[in-house]
């Protein structure tokens, strides 16, 4: 994953916006030290190789870093690094929160992907892109850690065409009789049209789609939606999103998708971490 130096100068600056006035005012901040980031619960974590370019940044050296999409169990250390006092302090939250977050991302997208492997293991769980607003890079990094894949980075990559699309092409019909004119403007990408309804998917299977994404599908109903789409054409990629989580990830697995699009994985509680900042210089302190 590509991370800029300007993120990881904002990341800094909005934590550090010109020093730490409390270190200052104690007058520590050329002490030796330690900082020490352990888990208190078993997870994925993520984000330890952005926490060492914080590192680097603020001069402070690593001394062990986990690979991002290790599971940890509670107890574990997943990020050490020796510097002086006011570095590590600076470095303290900055960290905290980018292994928090990114750990938490990861650990409930690992969640989904071991579900869905064990009813099948060609099913793939993809993310959505309704990520919180400037988390776009960490956000996907820790999906990536959890064993997901994007379901796209933005619009410039895929065709996906919504109902809202469809409406100024006289929906889905007025959208199929210009099907072969879009497929001919372009030619090496794949279309993948949003349903609601089985009309919709048989028409548009029928039709030859690339991919069909099914929106708040009950699995039951998929499931019965997907046998029928399966006798037109067993190749179509059929996608199932809109309300997926933990609690019913597995029904949508058994219901014969191939992809789950999911937001879940980006709301929900930090992983919980502990940091650990000790003394290392002559009065050990």
């Amino acid at each position: 994953m590509f991370i800029t130096d300007e993120m990881i100068d904002r990341l800094i600056k909005e934590d550090v916006p010109y020093f730490d006035l409390t270190t200052y005012v104690l007058d520590i901040g050329r002490r030796k030290g330690k900082i020490r980031y352990t888990s208190r619960q078993s997870a994925v974590i993520s984000g330890t190789e952005i926490v060492g370019r914080v590192f680097a940044k603020l001069g402070i050296d690593a001394v062990n870093l986990l690979p991002s999409g290790t599971r940890v169990e509670a107890g574990d250390v997943l990020a050490e690094g020796d510097g002086n006092t006011e570095s590590l302090h600076m470095a303290w939250k900055v960290g905290m929160n980018i292994l928090e977050y990114c750990s938490g991302i990861a650990t409930r997208t690992s969640k989904l992907v071991q579900a869905v492997k064990k009813i099948d293991p060609k099913i793939e769980i993809v993310t959505t892109r309704k990520i919180f607003p400037g988390t776009k890079e960490l956000s996907i990094k820790a999906a990536l850690d959890g064993g997901a894949l994007p379901h796209r980075l933005g619009l410039s990559e895929t065709i996906l065409v919504f109902k809202q699309h469809a409406v100024f092409l006289g929906g889905i019909k007025g959208f199929l009789s210009q099907l072969e004119e879009i497929k001919l403007k372009a030619r090496e990408k794949k279309i993948t049209v949003e349903v609601e309804c089985r009309e919709d998917a048989i028409e548009l299977c029928k039709a030859g789609i690339d991919a069909l994404q099914f929106d708040k599908v009950p699995p039951e109903e998929l499931k019965e939606i997907i046998a029928d789409i399966r006798k037109i054409n067993p190749g179509i990629t059929l996608i199932a999103t809109g309300g997926i989580n933990a609690d019913n990830i597995e029904k949508y697995a058994s219901a014969g998708i191939d992809t789950v699009n999911t937001s879940w994985v980006y709301y929900g509680k930090p992983v919980d971490l502990g940091a650990e900042i000790t003394g290392t210089d002559a009065n050990g302190q």
